[in-house]
């Protein structure tokens, strides 16, 4: 008999866990890779979850689940596509106004950068001097007319027909190279050509969104019904069903709340830009209305856009802050007094995971990932309070903001429960 290898055993512990670990890994490249499948479907999913319940409304007054989801659809469709044709004539407009625009950012940028010695444009060549032009003389009293000055020219014998080049002065040597402007044409050439390859894609992606959005809506009923039969255990049937259903009504809660919320900061916003002065204030609005839907990344993304506009807008500098200076006074009052209140404490989140779920999904999915990455984080804690392995991760997602012990009670011994008023 072989004498047994004291790593072996460790090793063989160790080897589902790194299984478990490469398969996870596999999984996130995989998802990344396949966005333009799994984003329409993700987003289907997570718009059934707001609109099932009116569709349930339509089949308790008899309308079939096939016209109730008709109906949702259409009225969806049209809340969104007039509201998107009245921005396209604003959105036309800065695309025709890009290029100046873009060389006004650019003079702009040559001004920052004079002031900082490392980042100072090289200098331009000098220009050659030009010889002054002879005045010409008016005949007067005394003075000879301009036919008696007038002497025939007389050729050079040894004169050439270059002679006349050789005299010219060289022409204007080339500037010198701009790494920093080449760096940002370059960028800028690759960032529209992605926009403009991407909107073929965007546009099919969206119209597979809608197409399985009415095929979910029609089917909510029957494949829930289908998913609970199958789970053989009875209380795990009223865990799951109860889970859907919580996810459906706070996920649907809150990308309504939110949605109020922030189409009237951008409303808001709109107004403010239009008392300011500043181009195109609807489409302003309506991005504002938008990216606020991303938390934390969304208003750092308006600032810098309404720092940009006012810098190529306004010629004072006190005006050039003032678009994103009034986004920052909207924001501020929309983050810190109106959403705590209206949406409450039922789905308050923790700061820390909000964040780190915006990042990873919008590292996945870029916008659509980070439009969803709140929802999706409502739907797993839904999930987390289901079951009893996973009610570590709802502590963190949930960040309790109760007392909590210090130190050296912990260290102590096992930590006191909270009393039953304090439990939410």
């Amino acid at each position: 008999m072989l004498p047994l290898t004291p790593g072996v055993p460790a090793a063989a512990a160790r080897a589902p866990a790194a299984v478990r670990g490469l398969f996870l890994v596999a999984l996130v490249f995989t998802v990344r890779e396949a966005q333009p499948l799994l984003a329409p479907v993700v987003i289907a999913v997570v718009l059934t979850f707001v609109l099932a319940p009116a569709v349930r409304t339509l089949r308790r007054r008899g309308v079939p689940e096939v016209m109730g989801a008709a109906v949702v659809v259409l009225a969806l469709l049209g809340s969104t596509v007039p509201m998107a044709a009245s921005l396209a004539g604003p959105a036309a407009q800065w695309w025709a106004s890009a290029p100046a625009t873009v060389a006004q950012l650019l003079e702009q940028f040559d001004r920052l950068r004079a002031a900082v010695p490392g980042l100072r444009p090289p200098p331009r060549p000098l220009q050659p001097a030009q010889p002054p032009a002879p005045a010409p003389t008016r005949p007067g009293r005394g003075a000879p007319s301009s036919e008696g000055l007038a002497a025939p020219v007389t050729a050079t014998p040894n004169a050439t027909p270059n002679a006349t080049s050789d005299a010219t002065p060289d022409a204007t040597p080339d500037p010198a190279p701009d790494p920093v402007k080449e760096r940002l044409a370059s960028e800028g050439m690759a960032l529209t050509g992605k926009l403009l390859g991407q909107s073929v894609a965007l546009a099919l992606s969206a119209a597979a969104t809608v197409i399985l959005l009415y095929f979910l809506l029609a089917s909510e009923h029957w494949m829930l019904s289908r998913v609970v039969e199958a789970v053989p255990r009875r209380r795990t049937r009223a865990l799951l069903l109860g889970g859907v259903r919580a996810a459906q009504r706070e996920i649907g809660h809150y990308l309504v709340t939110m949605g109020l919320i922030n189409v009237a900061a951008g409303v808001v916003t709109g107004l403010a830009l239009w008392v300011i002065g500043l181009p195109n204030p609807t489409l302003w609005g309506a991005v504002t209305a938008v990216l606020c839907f991303i938390p934390y990344i969304g208003p750092m993304l308006i600032m810098g856009l309404l720092l940009l506009a006012g810098v190529t807008t306004f010629d004072n500098g006190w005006m050039m802050l003032a678009p994103p200076a009034a986004f920052i006074t909207i924001h501020a009052l929309e983050s810190n007094l109106l959403s705590p209140w209206i949406v409450g404490r039922r789905l308050a989140l923790s700061p820390i995971s909000v964040f780190l779920s915006v990042m990873f999904w919008g590292w996945l999915w870029g916008i659509a990932g980070a439009l969803i990455a709140v929802p999706l984080l409502i739907a797993l804690r839904s999930a987390c309070l289901r079951s009893r392995r996973l009610r570590l991760l709802k502590r963190f997602l949930e960040g309790d903001k109760r007392e909590l012990p210090t130190l050296r009670a912990l260290l102590r011994g096992r930590p006191r429960a909270p009393p039953p008023a304090q439990k939410r």
